[in-house]
């Protein structure tokens, strides 16, 4: 990983010189003693003075430093920065673009500002027309455009990671798109290089979740770091810092490294390709279908619902439901049959298990956060916190009740109840905290993205 930091340190060179040797100290005329008394008085002021010294310094990153770099930017010594991303989803694409500057005391990255925009279907949609792919994304790069200032467009690093849609095309439908959206950044004017437009690995994509969610919550300098759930359409991802990774050893080949502003924590991510919410739809809608069949009735749809469409890749399907024999007079789902299908299909994709994720405080977005406000878990615009049960509780009154409105809501949270109980391991009364954005900025990856390639760059011209 490319995380860099350097913190410059800051000492007290002042040094206290001696009186001469044989020099004599004189109080005040009249008072005996006078001048122990002030001398202690003296120390007393010294040791005060350097305790509160100590203090700043030690609470410098949490409030010190924000005071003195607002100052700063408000008197015009902040230069901006830019670095755009294209998040190329397996449902939509999004572009990010992060305005930065410099703490004016220790040099670190600080974030301003972040454009979010985003357009349906994703990048796979167009697996057939790589041409109309890259035009969905020039759009995206005119909105980019309207942050970074014309001067500084050539030195703003500018890339795409397309994450599970492509991993789960053709290799050469997906280099296809990749190779038209090459031919785009060549003219776009920002800054690129032969890495700029790639296939991200799981990996890095869990790590920069986390990477992001903690940088905006504050949490990247402590002990304290919370554990990144993050749900996409063809995969999900967890990242989290194991507390004690020896009682652990199938984790030892998903530890990673990170860098953070002034040491290192060591993480653990898996990305569960076949996990994420869409892929596991399709895992369910053609469970015991033929292999070419668009028409399909899943256990896990309303029965009154009929040829309702579903995209998957570069796939339609039209999904009814099935009839419930157990039903008497509402049409309603067979729950326990949906939820044995639902880990039949779910849970040998997810090795390994995060056994100690429950051991960490939790923040889950993307289709997590979605899930839950569209059920009423959490408050729309300002997320909140829900636990494992209350999702679990919902999902039994979705698939008890009849929506045509919401035809595949009750498979999603069969599923997600799933994922969080029996794949990783977590309580009935496992709080999770549910974001959409913190501060203003969007939980994404690309924050993190960003502050790599940024940092990555300056290091190296360091050297």
């Amino acid at each position: 990983m490319g995380f860099k930091y350097e913190l410059l340190q800051q000492q007290d060179s002042s040094e206290r010189t001696a009186p001469p040797a044989g020099a004599r100290r004189k109080g005040p005329s009249g008072a005996k003693g006078g001048g122990a008394s002030n001398l202690r008085f003296s120390f007393i002021c010294l040791v005060i003075s350097a305790s509160l010294l100590i203090f700043l310094l030690g609470a410098y990153t949490d409030s010190f430093h924000p005071i003195i770099d607002g100052i700063a930017g408000k008197l015009g010594y902040h230069e901006k920065i830019y670095a755009v991303v294209i998040d190329a989803g397996s449902t939509g694409s999004r572009v990010l673009a992060f305005e930065f500057h410099h703490g004016y005391l220790d040099g670190r990255l600080v974030l301003d500002y972040e454009l979010f925009k985003q357009s349906k279907p994703g990048l796979s949609a167009f697996a057939e027309r790589p041409e109309d792919g890259a035009a969905s994304i020039a759009k995206l790069l005119e909105e980019a455009k309207m942050v970074v200032p014309q001067e500084k467009l050539s030195r703003t690093p500018l890339v795409l990671k397309a994450t599970a849609g492509l991993r789960l095309l053709k290799p050469d439908q997906a280099e296809a798109l990749l190779a038209a959206c090459r031919a785009l950044f060549k003219t776009s004017g920002f800054l690129v290089d032969e890495q700029a437009v790639e296939i991200m690995d799981g990996t890095d994509e869990g790590i920069f979740s986390w990477f992001t969610v903690n940088f905006l919550l504050g949490k990247l300098n402590g002990r304290n770091t919370v554990a990144a759930l993050d749900l996409g359409g063809g995969s999900t991802q967890v990242t989290f810092a194991p507390k004690d990774v020896s009682q652990t050893p199938l984790y030892k080949d998903f530890m990673h490294r990170v860098p953070t502003f002034n040491s290192y924590v060591e993480v653990f991510t898996n990305s569960y390709l076949g996990a994420g919410l869409h892929a596991i739809r399709h895992a369910v809608f053609t469970h015991q279908a033929a292999e070419n069949q668009t028409k399909l009735a899943s256990e896990c749809v309303n029965p009154i619902i009929r040829d309702k469409l579903f995209r998957y890749g570069t796939g339609q399907y039209y999904i009814s439901g099935k009839e419930n024999p157990k039903a008497t007079t509402v049409p309603v789902v067979d729950y326990e049959l949906c939820a044995t299908t639902v880990r039949q299909k779910l849970l040998p994709t997810l090795k390994p298990k995060p056994v100690t994720l429950k051991q960490h405080e939790i923040s889950a977005f993307s289709y997590f956060f979605d899930r839950a406000i569209e059920n009423g878990l959490v408050e729309p615009m300002l997320g909140g916190e829900t636990t494992v049960g209350h999702f679990v509780t919902q999902s039994r009154e979705v698939c008890a009740n009849p929506n045509a409105d919401q035809p595949f809501m009750c498979v999603d949270l069969v599923f997600i109840s799933i994922l969080l109980e029996e794949g990783y391991g977590l309580k009935a009364k496992t709080p999770l905290k549910l974001y959409k954005k913190i501060d203003g900025h969007e939980i994404s990856w690309a924050l993190g993205c960003a502050y790599n390639i940024l940092t990555s760059r300056e290091n190296a011209n360091k050297h």
